[in-house]
């Protein structure tokens, strides 16, 4: 059953090695800044839990799987501060991803917009159902993907973070992103994913945990600027989110 919570939930499981992670918000999965928070301080606990040996993080229901940051708090931000505090949200999560000493998988069941990709992207091995379909569609209101592009491109190039963020309007199927390596693996039913991410995750959490680990410090390799990185990029956003253009944009969707 889906949450009703307005700051959302987080649940975390551990059993047999495995944390299963599990975010949710009545708004399509979306993260206010409170959950972001919690969420990160939750991959900073299990990368620190001797008894985890590998992370699945999971979105309630089987609709969406994450519609991105908040966007009531998206078009109540008056100032650059707020603004910049807002898009930090994302960049604290996605920093916590790159360093966690776990391997983190994602379990995609539906679509996926704007800070949610970003998710899917630092996930270190994502698994999806073909109704899993992608879209950046930041710039169309003005601003960008600027604090989750490092995680994309990271993951599907230069050329594929392009074409997603600029066809803003534009849904990308779950087979454009298993071609250009978003997705490990696509299945055609939620059955057939959840089968398949327990096998998967259970034969990780048997293989020798200092492997793992220095598994993701060579896939996370070359990414230690990051922290400053993502924040001057949440800066660019906060800053852009007071534009004439972006408020004009987010006043058509005010209630």
């Amino acid at each position: 059953m889906a949450t009703t919570r307005e700051n959302g939930s987080l649940y975390t499981n551990i059993e047999n090695g495995i944390a299963h992670l599990e975010f949710g918000h009545p708004a399509s999965n979306s993260f206010p800044s409170e959950l972001l928070d919690r969420l990160e301080k939750e991959f900073q606990k299990l990368s620190e839990d001797d008894s985890v040996k590998v992370i699945l993080l999971k979105s309630e229901g089987e609709k969406a799987f994450c519609a991105g940051a908040s966007f009531d708090e998206l078009v109540a931000i008056e100032t650059m501060q707020e603004g910049k505090l807002f898009f930090s949200g994302f960049a604290k999560v996605l920093n916590a991803m790159r360093k966690c000493k776990k391997l983190i998988v994602g379990r995609i069941q539906g679509k996926t917009v704007g800070g949610g990709v970003g998710l899917v992207a630092a996930c270190d091995y994502a698994m999806a159902t073909d109704a899993a379909a992608v879209k950046l569609s930041e710039i169309s209101i003005g601003i960008g993907p600027f604090v989750i592009a490092p995680a994309v491109e990271r993951k599907i190039g230069m050329g594929a973070l392009g074409e997603l963020s600029l066809a803003a309007h534009e849904w990308k199927n779950a087979y454009w992103a298993k071609d250009k390596g978003l997705y490990a693996r696509v299945f055609e039913s939620l059955k057939d994913l959840d089968k398949e991410v327990t096998i998967f995750t259970q034969k990780l959490a048997s293989y020798n945990p200092e492997a793992l680990y220095e598994m993701k410090q060579m896939l996370w390799k070359n990414t230690d600027n990051w922290d400053k990185l993502l924040a001057e990029r949440a800066a660019i956003s906060g800053e852009l989110v007071l534009s004439d253009f972006t408020k004009k944009a987010l006043n058509k969707y005010k209630k």
